[in-house]
């Protein structure tokens, strides 16, 4: 059987194509009586919009790229679910990309994977500079996530060094004194990293306790293998913590096993905190206590901050008006569990 046309839910509801065009782009001029026939009609022949010929008419594909560092972490893939939940409300397709942190990788993305299937970008970029942002003449449409600014690009983040700094507030608050911060990264860089790391240091500072470099845990990477071995490196050389900053839920995960190999008791001896909120931290034994971003805002402004630029891109000239790059910080919150409390020390 052949595929239903505008032509043949026209001729059912006995209306014109144009008028069958209106209801499924939701004009507001048609009468409710004539939105109902031609939506019963449509029902009635499972009629289905082509939407890609619809994008090509407007000169776009209808597909967007989510470039994201590793998708294996579980910030990354929560984050994939809540985008490719948000752009399907508004009919677009998301490729999602994964870049291994690799400067090449990330360029390519930004670039539009030299061609020109993707209408847009959202990139969470690791390994980029400032200076590889500057010039993106001929690029697509780009939103960036994470701590790399550059003027006149589109940016989403949480406030970051904020986050740290109540965090680690928070287990100071608990009388803790020795706090390490497991991955953090003292260095003038302009990562996520680096920013958490500032607001932990700002946090000693406001409660007048000495900063130590070697209160940073360095690892290789922001894995649960990595959190384990930072610590019980440093366990095994002396250290006596009685709280740690973990920069994200994968490193606390990794740091919660390590202390219990050693006998550890959390949060009696060690009280522990992390960061995204990953499912498996509400699971852990015990549960860990996290800064919260809000990932569905972060997918919803990213998305639409990335259709109102392609929009503007494709349209004929003034016909989008055009507004200032924006940067936008999302809301995130503490998510206090077993892993910090019921234990505070005065």
């Amino acid at each position: 059987m052949a595929r239903p046309r505008i032509k043949d839910v026209a001729r059912h509801a006995g209306v014109s194509e144009k008028t069958v065009s209106n209801v499924i782009n939701d004009y507001a001029h048609v009468s409710d009586r004539t939105r109902q026939v031609v939506r019963e009609a449509i029902e009635h022949l499972g009629y289905r919009v082509n939407l890609a010929g619809r994008h090509l008419r407007k000169g776009r594909t209808g597909i967007i790229a989510l470039v994201v560092p590793e998708l294996d972490i579980p910030y990354f893939a929560e984050l994939a679910r809540h985008v490719i939940r948000e752009a399907e409300e508004r009919s677009l397709t998301v490729l999602i990309h994964q870049s291994g942190a690799d400067r090449d990788h990330e360029l390519a993305a930004l670039a539009g994977f030299g061609s020109t299937f993707v209408d847009g970008i959202i990139l969470s970029p690791l390994a980029l500079t400032a200076d590889d942002l500057r010039d993106r003449t001929g690029f697509p449409p780009t939103v960036l996530l994470g701590e790399l600014l550059e003027e006149g690009a589109d940016h989403v983040a949480i406030d970051n060094e904020r986050a740290a700094r109540e965090a680690t507030r928070h287990l100071i608050g608990l009388g803790r004194r020795t706090v390490l911060a497991v991955g953090g990264r003292d260095d003038s860089g302009l990562g996520t990293a680096q920013a958490r790391t500032r607001g932990y240091r700002a946090a000693l500072t406001e409660a007048g306790i000495a900063y130590d470099p070697a209160a940073l845990l360095p690892v290789g990477s922001f894995r649960m293998p990595d959190g384990a071995r930072a610590v019980a490196r440093a366990l095994a050389q002396g250290a006596r913590p009685d709280a740690l900053l973990c920069l994200n839920d994968q490193l606390a995960l990794g740091a919660l096993r390590a202390l219990h190999e050693h006998g550890v008791s959390v949060p009696g001896d060690v009280a522990v905190i992390g960061f995204d909120d990953v499912e498996g931290g509400r699971f852990s034994v015990p549960t860990l206590s996290t800064v919260a971003p809000d990932k569905a805002a972060v997918a919803k402004v990213a998305v639409q901050l990335l259709q109102h630029r392609i929009e503007e891109a494709t349209a004929p000239d003034g016909a989008v008006p055009g507004v200032q790059a924006q940067d936008r910080i999302v809301a995130h919150r503490l998510v206090l569990r077993e892993s910090t409390q019921g234990h505070e020390r005065r």
